[in-house]
């Protein structure tokens, strides 16, 4: 674990880098408060600072103070070092958001034994905010093929939308549809059709731009929403997913399957509202099958969005 030290008095940084180093800890040392602050705000910041009370430019309780008025999920645990004893001394420097505080002169075992409380604390606090990321990305994806699940896929059209009435700037949400599909999970079973939605969304994913979102959106429909997209960059965009669908087997425990997709494609127009936009994605996703499946059908400009 790297530890940050800011003690401005040269002997005292030099023995306790040595005496942490000793222990096993990668140091960090530096000599005053705003040097500390620049250090804790590091992209590879350290995770546990001892912090000496007086310091020039900012004293310790300073730089607490600041550290803690940042928004973070993962803030470093903070010693503050000091020579005062008095109770609302020790008081002031905790309610300035240290963690821990120890008094000079400091016995070493109680040091380690503190850093130690304060690596526990932050091994819990990454546990944490580990299982907090996960259910956060399990509320927000489909678990068998792992796109963006129905809620997530349309708060991002929403919000595209609330954007492209905002700016004037298009873009499109196409219905990307499995051509008949009912058929592979009848006569190969649904497990072989649930290996054809997770091949077949990692195909489609390599094909979208990296800023483009795809969900799914039931069953074996998908969305994709595309910003920045007008009508022609949308048929070329969904074209290339259709081809790239068409021409590629898709491995499944019963072999390779070959699989065709219609997509209906509707493009933002001033003022469309997203419901109405995903009405049009539909009604030309109902041309596309009409006219022979495994095509691009983009919704006509003079139809109602």
């Amino acid at each position: 674990m790297k530890i940050l030290i800011a003690e401005d008095d040269a002997t005292s940084r030099t023995m306790l880098t040595a005496l942490l180093k000793k222990w096993g800890y990668e140091v960090v040392s530096v000599e005053d408060g705003k040097k500390a602050l620049d250090a804790l705000q590091d992209q590879e910041s350290p995770r546990l600072a001892i912090l000496d009370w007086n310091m020039p430019g900012l004293d310790g309780t300073e730089v607490c103070a600041r550290i803690r008025s940042r928004e973070t999920s993962d803030p470093p645990y903070l010693i503050l070092l000091t020579a005062r004893e008095e109770k609302e001394s020790i008081v002031r420097g905790l309610e300035a958001g240290a963690n821990d505080y120890l008094t000079k002169p400091f016995n070493h075992d109680e040091l380690h034994a503190r850093i130690r409380v304060g690596q526990r604390v932050l091994d819990l606090q990454e546990s944490l905010n580990k299982a907090r990321d996960a259910l956060a990305y399990e509320a927000m994806h489909d678990p068998l093929t792992g796109v963006l699940n129905r809620r997530a896929i349309l708060e991002i059209l929403e919000k595209e939308t609330s954007r492209a009435n905002r700016t004037g700037v298009p873009f499109s949400v196409a219905i990307v549809d499995i051509d008949h599909f009912k058929k592979i999970n009848d006569t190969l079973g649904h497990q072989c059709g649930d290996d054809v939605l997770v091949a077949l969304t990692r195909v489609m994913s390599e094909c979208c731009r990296a800023y483009d979102s795809v969900g799914r959106y039931g069953g074996e429909e998908f969305l994709v929403v595309s910003p920045g997209c007008s009508d022609e960059n949308a048929k070329t965009c969904c074209e290339r997913v259709r081809n790239a669908i068409a021409s590629t087997p898709l491995p499944t425990r019963s072999g390779e399957v070959n699989v065709t997709v219609s997509i209906g494609v509707a493009v933002y127009k001033a003022g469309a509202k997203s419901e109405a936009l995903l009405g049009a994605a539909d009604a030309a996703l109902y041309q596309a099958k009409k006219e022979g499946r495994n095509c691009v059908v983009v919704a006509e400009t003079g139809q109602t969005i």
